[in-house]
């Protein structure tokens, strides 16, 4: 891994849809020279795929809602159970197992309160929970998919 690299992968962070001649002429390669590293870092694992962002308003999901959850079921049965049935809710955009006070920590998109209270019967019904504490996204002050890079 070095600079351009790390260049090519900030660019694709950017912007997927660049070509690759625009990216070979960004990084002062040629262009079959960046397609090499490309493939590279696809073939490594760094690229796990290539996808399209969509505007949350502009598809009717403008409620974001993180959801603390915490269980006093600690068994793999459990979590497994309990894993598959969110990871089946398509509302559901980010699920972490958490250290701490808190249990299992999601990210969800709907339109709205109602839409909300859909998600929150659907979890209820996955497996038995101790505690569902739901707090509103009123603004949403940073969003970005880009990592950084300077870690590498």
């Amino acid at each position: 891994m070095d600079k351009k690299d790390r260049c090519i992968l900030a660019l694709l962070q950017a912007d997927a849809r660049l070509s690759n001649n625009e990216i070979a002429e960004r990084v002062h390669l040629s262009p079959t020279a960046c397609w090499k590293r490309i493939q590279q870092l696809q073939a490594s694992g760094l690229i796990r795929r290539q996808v399209c962002l969509l505007d949350n308003n502009k598809v009717g999901l403008g409620l974001t809602v993180f959801v603390s959850i915490k269980t006093n079921r600690h068994d793999l049965n459990w979590l497994e159970k309990f894993a598959l049935g969110v990871k089946d809710m398509p509302e559901v955009m980010e699920f972490y197992r958490m250290t701490g006070e808190t249990d299992y920590l999601l990210k969800v998109v709907v339109p709205d309160i109602a839409g909300f209270d859909l998600v929150y019967k659907k979890l209820i019904r996955v497996a038995e929970l101790f505690d569902v504490s739901s707090s509103f996204a009123m603004e949403e002050l940073k969003y970005t998919t880009a990592l950084p890079l300077d870690y590498l």
